[in-house]
């Protein structure tokens, strides 16, 4: 019953301070954003109503971005409370130690990881879909349409096509190349080159073809030819639109990755972004490891503030590092999505067991006195 109580007592307390700084730090989010865009606005000649429907519709947006950090600080001012009133100490007193400290608010920031990915997934995705496409229709006069794909390859079967510009809106396509294989891909049959290409649902009309048989080396040229290939352009869009990939939730961007993948294209930069998502709604984890962290070290809730905002940067330029170096091909996209998270979760857990685990310590102690050499 004790525990019930106290469960209670922390959460309440918990989603006050949440309540305090995800009001204030959106607050500061919006009024950044509305100072350095609002001369943009009122250049492109939009209403109000337009202006604050860009806004109402970034907030989800932000509370989802902001909330890794909210978390962080509201866990911080609350241990710092907790231990400043002696609270803490009467409990541990009690018989409620540390580690149940470490569980409850480890369980606790699971189910708000859960609950950030399902709201950033729905309503933050559709919020920044919006605010994205208003922006850059409304206020930079750029339609989404106007995408071009340069050097673009995949496989289709016995096909392997290869286009020097493509624009999937348009669907169409220019400089084409298309070499044929046999149907067990052991011999190439002939290559087509073509100036444009015409796409839809069937397949690609070429136009202005020249085709040469590699069996017989016989050329012939046609004014268009019909290729049975099912690739749509518009599938491609997603690798090249990196801004508007991220964008989707994560069933769609499954979607988009699964034809992808069919079509032989490379798919580890939607790879890292998918596995980011959930890193990112799950490092409300490493977030409390980090508070509890920081209240093993020092009881001055003020310093504890200022290192949590060290932390948190760190965290994030990490994280950043990670999905950079997957999209690149350096790290595996699922490494490069949770390095971040990982780096700073050991760093929390080793200090945790420092403290609440006296096996841990005298291990580590016998092991740093093994590698110091004894004076004779």
């Amino acid at each position: 019953m004790i525990l019930g109580v106290l469960n209670r007592y922390l959460i309440r307390q918990n989603l006050y301070l949440m309540a305090i700084c995800l009001v204030v730090g959106t607050s500061l989010y919006l009024l950044s954003d509305i100072f350095d865009r609002l001369d943009d606005f009122i250049r492109a000649g939009l209403g109000a109503q337009t202006i604050l429907f860009y806004f109402a519709v970034k907030i989800p947006l932000i509370v989802s971005q902001l909330m890794p950090a909210v978390f962080l600080l509201a866990m911080v001012v609350q241990l710092g409370v907790l231990t400043r009133s002696r609270e803490m100490l009467a409990l541990r007193a009690g018989g409620v130690s540390f580690g149940w400290f470490i569980r409850f608010f480890v369980v606790y920031a699971l189910i708000w990881g859960c609950g950030q990915l399902v709201f950033s997934q729905f309503l933050g995705a559709f919020g920044e879909q919006e605010a994205n496409r208003i922006w850059k229709e409304d206020v930079r006069k750029k339609q989404l349409d106007e995408l071009t794909i340069h050097n673009l390859w995949f496989r289709d079967g016995p096909f392997i096509v290869e286009a020097r510009e493509a624009q999937p809106s348009k669907s169409r396509a220019t400089g084409i190349t298309v070499y044929e294989f046999t149907t067990d891909n052991q011999q190439l049959i002939r290559i087509l080159t073509a100036k444009k290409a015409l796409v839809d649902d069937h397949g690609w009309g070429l136009l202005d073809v020249h085709e040469l048989d590699t069996r017989t080396f016989v050329t012939v040229d046609r004014a268009s030819q019909f290729l049975s290939v099912r690739q749509n352009l518009k599938a491609y869009a997603a690798v090249e639109l990196k801004g508007d990939t991220a964008q989707l939730p994560l069933p769609a961007l499954s979607k988009a990755i699964q034809r992808l993948q069919e079509s032989g294209s490379n798919v580890e930069m939607l790879l890292t972004i998918w596995h980011g998502k959930l890193a990112y709604a799950f490092s409300m984890v490493v977030m409390a490891l980090l508070a509890l962290m920081l209240v093993t070290f020092s009881e001055n809730v003020y310093a504890n503030i200022g290192l949590s905002l060290i932390l948190i940067f760190i965290q994030y330029g990490t994280h950043v590092v990670g999905e950079t170096a997957g999209e690149k091909g350096v790290l595996p996209p699922i490494v490069a999505a949770w390095l971040g998270n990982g780096i700073m979760g050991a760093v929390a857990c080793l200090r945790l067991a420092w403290v609440t685990m006296p096996g841990f310590k005298s291990m580590i102690q016998t092991a740093v006195a093994g590698l110091i050499p004894r004076r004779t």
